[in-house]
């Protein structure tokens, strides 16, 4: 079975996207599709902003950071972006983190669960499809929006919603079948 990388994207003190990637990790966890669901925090990751002298397409590393970034993303079959929208688009440390590597993405598909005020974080998707498929790989088409307005609340945590239970679990089927249709593409020549 396929691995999942749950990547939470905002890196602020106080964000709230921390626990929306534990609940979206449990999610992944109770769907069963995946061998392994690893939650990753770009907060703890600590990338600083990209620091390497040669191409990411070249895959050589010269720091620490940047190879435990690469073994980390290698590793999975298929991300989740747990991504909020800043000034209608997505976040700097998630494209920083994205431009970081290259081959280490190729032929993955990912999934998106996007927040904010207005538009639970859907501008912000939208943008970053223009990146991730530059990159080949394969947004889903379901995902899961979360409204923060409607759903946290009055101590900052996330209200239960079966709306957002059955968006998860139908990204996570779509994500899965693509982790195993595109397997092939990832083999190495």
């Amino acid at each position: 079975m396929p691995r999942l990388n749950v990547i939470v994207a905002s890196t602020r003190p106080g964000r709230v996207g921390r626990r929306i990637g534990d609940w979206f990790t449990a999610a992944a966890v109770r769907h069963g599709g995946f061998d392994q669901v690893r939650l990753v925090d770009l907060a703890e990751v600590g990338l600083p902003f990209h620091d390497e002298p040669h191409h990411p397409s070249e895959g050589n590393y010269l720091h620490r950071h940047t190879r435990e970034w690469s073994d980390t993303t290698a590793a999975a079959d298929a991300f989740v972006f747990v991504m909020p929208e800043y000034n209608y688009g997505f976040s700097a440390p998630l494209k920083n983190a994205i431009d970081y590597l290259y081959h280490e993405w190729r032929h993955k598909p990912v999934g998106f669960v996007s927040y904010g005020m207005t538009s639970g974080g859907l501008r912000a998707v939208q943008m970053i499809k223009q990146v991730v498929t530059t990159l080949n790989m394969v947004p889903v088409n379901e995902a899961v929006a979360v409204f923060l307005r409607q759903n946290l609340d009055e101590t900052g945590g996330l209200r239960p919603d079966p709306g957002r239970e059955v968006a998860a679990d139908l990204m996570l089927d779509q994500l899965t079948r693509l982790a195993v249709a595109l397997a092939p593409l990832r083999v190495a020549a």
